[in-house]
């Protein structure tokens, strides 16, 4: 089992979910949070990856704050302190770098997704593969100069709030010569990988991507 960790984050520190793999491959991924929090579904995810070798952080972006409640969870999307999240995530992502001696990956899921490639863009140099979920937050502005990583694409068939990035995405990233690759799941809806959601979750679709995901970072980082 992983365990609660606080880390410095720009000045400030930031607490997170730390899950330690039994067998290391020496690779550490930023795993972060959909709009809910950073609840139990995610450090189970964080905990995927440590069973997959990796070492993984999941940072608590909403400092302390959970809901079950999608209003809720609208107004703290909304509500997300941007520039405390970059900070949040560069020290996420010192922090793992520190701990692995290499550059790490990120990966996030609807908001989180977003930010996985927000924080690949602010952090070019020290992250090597970036994986998004379904990702979208209308208030996040994306340092495209700043991309080094790779970037791997999950999107669901049925999802118009998400797939709207789709075009935007794939502009800016084939403009500046970044290696993608996107994949649609046909007939998914959107958070089909979180299996604690049944009326959207998609056990085929997300053990594929999984599969792609680790498959991804083994190759890039």
């Amino acid at each position: 089992m992983g365990e609660v960790v606080r880390f410095a984050a720009q000045g400030g520190d930031c607490e997170g979910w730390l899950a330690r793999p039994a067998s290391p491959n020496g690779r550490g991924v930023i795993v972060i949070q959909e709009w809910w929090g950073l609840n139990d579904h995610v450090k189970e995810v964080a905990e995927r990856f440590a069973a997959a070798g990796y070492l993984a952080l999941a940072p608590d972006l909403y400092h302390g704050v959970v809901t079950k409640s999608p209003d809720e969870a609208g107004k703290l999307l909304m509500a997300l302190d941007v520039a405390r999240a970059e900070r949040d995530l560069r020290g996420s992502v010192q922090k793992l770098k520190a701990d692995t001696g290499r550059k790490v990956g990120t990966v996030g899921f609807c908001m989180g997704g977003a930010l996985s490639l927000f924080a690949a863009c602010a952090n070019g140099d020290d992250v090597g593969a970036c994986v998004v979920y379904y990702g979208g937050h209308p208030k996040i502005e994306f340092e495209w100069d700043g991309l080094r990583a790779p970037v791997l694409g999950h999107w669901a068939e049925h999802d118009d709030f998400a797939n709207a990035n789709i075009p935007r995405f794939t502009k800016e990233l084939l403009g500046r010569g970044r290696g993608f690759d996107f994949h649609t799941y046909p007939g998914t809806k959107h958070a089909f990988f979180n299996d604690t959601r049944p009326e959207v979750h998609d056990a085929a679709a997300a053990k594929l991507s999984f599969e792609r995901t680790l498959a991804f970072f083994a190759e890039n980082l």
